[in-house]
């Protein structure tokens, strides 16, 4: 902070933290709402696939020529399949980001309750400020100006 600046309070840094974590949470309900229609999706078109696989074995009764026409079903089916995997991929790298949201939120939380045994101001900017370079919190918030690059841009500007 620049002289002349107004000092910050060590609760202003609490309800930062608080803020920060409610948003973080916000971001993760948004998410499970997500992650459950993919699923949901997902659960669907594989009960339908199984449906299909079930019909194409219950009508195949010795050996499948070429000409049958069951080889364009068979594509079908693999299609399904390989669009499937990628979905379930999909539906993965969402619950993998959903956990880091998860645990930056109650990082933030934990962050803000220990704050409230800081000396003054700047032992809390301190914290919150060491706090958001471990564990990249900046990147979490694309819309949104962290305190980390609140203090990186006051300090490129001097």
């Amino acid at each position: 902070m620049a002289e002349g600046d107004a000092e910050l309070t060590v609760a202003e840094f609490v309800e930062y933290c608080e803020t920060q974590a409610r948003l973080l949470w916000g971001q993760v309900e948004t998410m499970e709402d997500e992650l459950d229609d993919l699923l949901s999706d997902l659960d669907a078109e594989m009960a339908d696939l199984r449906e299909r696989l079930g019909e194409h074995t219950d009508t195949v009764e010795g050996t499948v020529t070429p000409g049958s026409g069951d080889g364009a079903d068979l594509d079908a089916i693999e299609d399904i399949e390989t669009d499937l995997e990628q979905r379930q991929t999909v539906a993965a790298a969402k619950q993998a980001r959903m956990s880091a949201f998860q645990d930056l939120a109650v990082g933030y939380t934990e962050l803000g309750a220990d704050l409230a045994d800081a000396e003054d101001g700047r032992t809390a900017l301190k914290r919150v400020l060491e706090f958001e370079q471990e564990r990249d919190a900046p990147a979490y918030f694309p819309e949104r100006q962290t305190v980390l690059e609140a203090a990186a841009s006051e300090n490129s500007g001097e």
